[in-house]
Formats: structure tokens, sequence, C-alpha cells
């Protein structure tokens, strides 16, 4: 853990140093705007999950209006069809590997490799020429765009080339020039930019999800990409980058990725409860924190969010619910009920990728968000 200074901004340095009734259209994009919270508290702690986090807030500073702060993460570089693809690494399903890469070890994910389909493949090199990035199969916009990647190790025979394609690979693999070997490691690698896209920027960030998932233009100079950064119990922060719910993909300013609704039925999901009313809060439907069945790093944790929308039946006796526990006690005792995907989809799910780069203390007044949503008599 890490000590937490008082402006909330957190750096790689500073840690080394220091230690029914809603409408999918109404569920996303637009209900009231309220304002995030203030600085939390200095002897509040936070703790980098990834290895490529650079560098992190808990609040906005006063930079924008909505409920969310922002982590900055590296860029990777890869190709696709011979054209720029960039992308964050988030999640491994081997525990060696994720812990070598600084990635959160992931179990759950493995059970992606018994759902064919629900994969796509990510090609490495361990001898290589010398401009040589990893290949990817697929991008966003494809039907069969995935950000789960099956890693296969590439090995040339003789003197390496260069290889820019999933289709140059499996020419050169056909002629004897390089040997493929799936491994059995499952990654979570969303892509940022691809060759004519990218995940989009959020212009007025005042919306938890709003126009798109990221603060600014991403930078590929110096391979940078800063996201908006959300909180859920029990105390962890999240990023959200597409969904399995291709036509709801827009208005969760994400991109879609139908294959991974496959992951629901291969257990390599984790369920997360949404709030679709009650308390108002930057919960992603504009009410109070979602709750995850277990923090990032955790066995039965899984970035790949079975989404589950909660109502309350009576939305004046709402209360905070930290916990799962206390969720489903909720809905056991008729208080609350619980709607797979949304009341529109019920009783269909659907996968939300949110990775989780940060591990951090809540910070939701559920009295600050109702005085901003109260309008001044």
């Amino acid at each position: 853990m890490i000590g937490q200074h008082n402006d909330v901004r957190i750096t790689r340095r500073t840690a080394l140093s220091v230690g029914a009734g809603l409408g999918v259209g109404l569920a996303y994009g637009r209900l009231p705007i309220v304002h995030a919270q203030e600085a939390t508290p200095a002897d509040e702690a936070a703790e980098f999950v990834l290895g490529d986090v650079v560098e992190f807030t808990l609040t906005p500073e006063d930079r924008w209006p909505g409920p969310f702060s922002s982590v900055t993460l590296k860029l990777h570089p890869g190709w696709f069809d011979g054209g720029d693809a960039w992308f964050i690494r988030t999640d491994a399903s081997d525990q060696l590997f994720a812990e070598a890469e600084g990635l959160v070890y992931v179990p759950l994910l493995r059970n992606a490799l018994q759902a064919e389909g629900s994969y796509a493949t990510l090609y490495t090199f361990a001898d290589s020429a010398e401009a040589q990035r990893p290949v990817l199969s697929t991008v966003p916009g494809r039907d069969d765009y995935t950000p789960a990647f099956q890693v296969v190790d590439v090995s040339f025979s003789g003197e390496p080339e260069l290889l820019d394609s999933a289709a140059a690979i499996e020419d050169a693999a056909a002629t004897g020039t390089i040997t493929l070997e799936a491994t059995d490691i499952i990654v979570n690698y969303p892509l940022v930019v691809w060759p004519d896209g990218g995940l989009p920027v959020d212009p007025d960030l005042t919306m938890p999800l709003g126009a798109g998932p990221l603060i600014e233009d991403p930078d590929l100079t110096n391979g940078l990409v800063t996201f908006k950064l959300h909180q859920c119990y029990p105390g962890s922060r999240y990023i959200a980058t597409d969904t399995s719910a291709v036509p709801m993909a827009p208005m969760m300013g994400v991109v879609g990725s139908a294959p991974t609704q496959l992951l629901l039925e291969a257990k390599a999901t984790a369920p997360i409860y949404v709030f679709g009313n009650g308390l108002p809060g930057p919960g992603p439907m504009g009410f109070q924190p979602s709750v995850f069945n277990a923090k990032a790093g955790d066995p039965i944790w899984s970035p790949f969010w079975s989404h589950i929308t909660l109502m309350w039946k009576d939305p004046a006796q709402a209360t905070v619910l930290k916990s799962e526990a206390e969720v489903l006690d909720a809905v056991n005792e008729g208080t609350l009920q619980l709607f797979n995907g949304t009341p529109d989809t019920h009783p269909d799910g659907f996968v939300v990728n949110c990775p989780s780069p940060v591990l951090a203390p809540n910070l939701y007044d559920p009295a600050q968000f109702e005085a901003a949503a109260t309008p001044a008599v």
C-alpha cells in the first residue's frame, strides 16, 4: 500500500518513494449531472494494481464536473493487417505470466478456453526482426472483436523476418519458416487505437459514461492514454472499454465486443451490481457506486462483468449497499429487484469489460450528490 497525498494525485515515482422501470436509453447518458467528491483525506490509502499505471487521481481536482477521476496507463504498440494498433494490458489467466508482466491475475479467464470464439489471437515473438511488434487477429468494428486474446508464441526456423498481420503469420507457418505454439494463457488487452478507429474521447466530461471512456486523445508519441476512473464497492476503481451488448455500446461510450457474450456460459465472468434508482451518485446510471462480488486480484473476480441492474421497489427507502452480501440480502427481503442486464433485456444478460487498475477507498457521500441533484429554490 502507498500513502495517499492531499491532492489525491499519485504517480509511479510517488509510489516508489512513499511505499423494470428503466429503459436502456434512460439508463445510459440521460440522467442529471452531479459533481464528484472533494479531495480524499490524507490518511486514506490507494494501491497500484497494474504495472502499467503511470499515475492516477481519486478526484477530478476541479478539472471537470463529472463524478469520476482518472488513470493514465502505458500504451503498447501492435499490428493489425499491417496497420498500427495500440492496446492496454490489464489481466492474465496465468499467475507467473501476470506477475512477470505486472498484470492482474484472473484465474477465471482460463475458462474462456472452453468457449471457442470468445477469444481472439495475440501473436508474440521471442526472437524477431528489430521492428517486430505483437500481432493481433482482430480490432473493434469487426464481428469477431474481443479484447480476450489467447497468447500464441511465434518461433522462426531461420533468420527472423518482419511479420505485421495474422495473414502473413499464417502464410509463414504454412511454408514452415515459423512455428506457432498456442499457450493456455488468456489476456485482457483492450484496443485503444486501431487502423481507422479508436476509443472515443468524452468532450464534456460530465456524465459517468457519457460519450467515451477517455479523458483526452491518446499520446502515441509517449505511449500513454488517460481513462475515466470510476469507483465501485468494495474499494475498487475501474475503467470501461467494451461490451457484448453491441447495440448499447454507443450509449455506454464504449465499443462492441459481441464474442465476450460467450464468456457468460464459460463462467469467465463475475457479477457487477449497478443501481438504476435510489440514492444519486457516481454510478454508471447516476446512482450510488456499483458493487463487485470481490476486489481485483481475488480469485473470484473478473474484469468481464455480468451486468446486473438493481431497482429499489421504493426509492425513498434506499440505503447505501457496499457488498454483494448486502445486495443479495436486500433482494431476498424483497426491497430490491434484480434484473439480468437491464430491466429491458431481462432475463438475458450481457458482459461489460471493466478492468480495475487501482484499488482505493470509496469516496461516496450521498448527501453531497443529493444537494448537487436538487434544484435551488
